[in-house]
């Protein structure tokens, strides 16, 4: 028996029922209409608001001339890629269009709000009945058919509840898409201001500066003003999984917003470098930069730089700007030798002081952004324990 936590509402709340799919929902099988946008299902994001464009759509993805061979959907329906349903590809249509006939579309009636079942279905037990019933000798060529989707069992509350619970989790949704806003709006903010901090190409002095500083900047190579440490992984039979052990970084892999994050130790120790050095992938996609708050080892993925904060931000706009894909090599993947990273151009001013200046005025905008980033990632922890409590009964709430 499922235990649920008293609430004090439970005693005038209906109890959950038990359905079939085929019981909530029926398979529509309308052809499409010119003039309807060609709606995608992603694992990530669901069904989209309307039609993407080529470049959202990526190169695999070909497009049917043939309207009527597409399938409609309307507003409120339930559709799955029948080939990725197990990975979580399935969602409910907020805008009337069309699909692949790939997918599959599931007209709901009214035992559901279309809405809850967006979030329902995307519950790790439900994509993991999904993964049961779909067929196929390997994982990669399992396929979710109607005659497989209807039997799987789902218990849902009544629909007043239902709404509710869509009223929470949609509002909970909002709060991550704000902070999410406001994120790409300070690194937005960040660029545009590395633009114009830095000088532009040909030129020695910046657009804007701080107050008191009037020498041209010079023109280093990265050799000349820093230290600079390329890689050489140890011996992969030295790998650990002991985090008292080296921490080995070795690509791009291992950089993320900006940071060193640890993965994979190592009881040998090779190439190194400290904390509070820079480490930049030179390998695919070269160029990613990050700091280090650990003393690592450094594997052939990377190069480790003894760099003060503005070179850190300096790397970041050249990485940015597309320096390195000018200057990277390589048949299998993309990379830089190690004559490529000390002979990388860099423009720099010539008092120290302003190189501070600059420097800090970025920590300080990378500490906000990385504020909002933590914030917004509660909210998403918040999301999933809602989703556990209510979507499970743990938790009810009224209609």
């Amino acid at each position: 028996m499922k235990k649920r936590i008293n609430t004090g509402l439970q005693s005038t709340m209906s109890q959950w029922s038990d359905y079939r799919m085929d019981e909530i929902y029926t398979e529509r099988k309308e052809p499409g209409e010119v003039g309807l946008p060609v709606l995608s299902v992603s694992i990530h994001t669901g069904v989209s608001d309307g039609e993407l464009d080529e470049e959202e759509l990526g190169k695999k993805v070909k497009r049917i001339a043939d309207k009527t061979q597409y399938r409609k959907a309307k507003t409120g329906d339930l559709v799955f890629n029948m080939m990725r349903a197990w990975q979580g590809a399935i969602g409910v249509v907020k805008t009337d269009g069309m699909v692949s006939p790939a997918y599959i579309v599931a007209k709901p009636n009214d035992k559901v709000w279309p809405l809850f079942m967006d979030y329902y279905m995307k519950t790790p037990r439900m994509i993991e009945t999904i993964h049961r019933q779909s067929y196929g000798v390997t994982d990669f060529r399992l396929r979710l058919y109607w005659d497989s989707f209807a039997p799987i069992r789902c218990t849902l509350p009544p629909i007043e509840e239902q709404l509710r619970i869509a009223e929470i989790l949609a509002t909970q949704d909002r709060v991550i898409e704000l902070y999410g806003r406001k994120i790409e709006e300070l690194q937005r903010f960040k660029n545009g201001a590395l633009s114009k901090m830095f000088p532009k190409p040909g030129h020695s002095t910046p657009e804007i500066r701080f107050p008191g500083f009037t020498d041209a900047w010079e023109q280093r190579k990265l050799g000349e003003i820093c230290q600079v440490t390329m890689g050489q992984s140890p011996d992969g039979s030295t790998y650990s999984e002991t985090p008292s052990d080296y921490i080995l970084v070795q690509g791009n892999a291992d950089l993320k917003n900006g940071w060193v994050f640890p993965r994979i130790w190592t009881t040998q120790k090779t190439k190194s470098a400290e904390a509070g050095d820079l480490i930049m992938s030179v390998r695919a996609p070269a160029g990613a930069i990050g700091k280090t708050s650990y003393n690592v080892v450094l594997g052939r993925g990377v190069a480790g730089i003894k760099g003060n904060e503005f070179i850190y931000q300096s790397l970041v706009k050249m990485d940015s700007d597309g320096y390195w894909k000018k200057l990277a090599a390589g048949s299998t993947f993309e990379s830089i030798n190690s004559d490529v990273v000390n002979g990388a151009e860099l423009v720099v001013p010539q008092d120290k002081a302003e190189q501070d200046r600059i420097g800090g005025y970025f920590a300080s905008l990378d500490h906000f952004i990385t504020l909002h980033q933590r914030k917004r990632n509660e909210e998403i922890r918040k999301k999933k324990a809602l989703m556990l409590l209510l979507l499970t009964g743990i938790v009810r709430v009224k209609g």
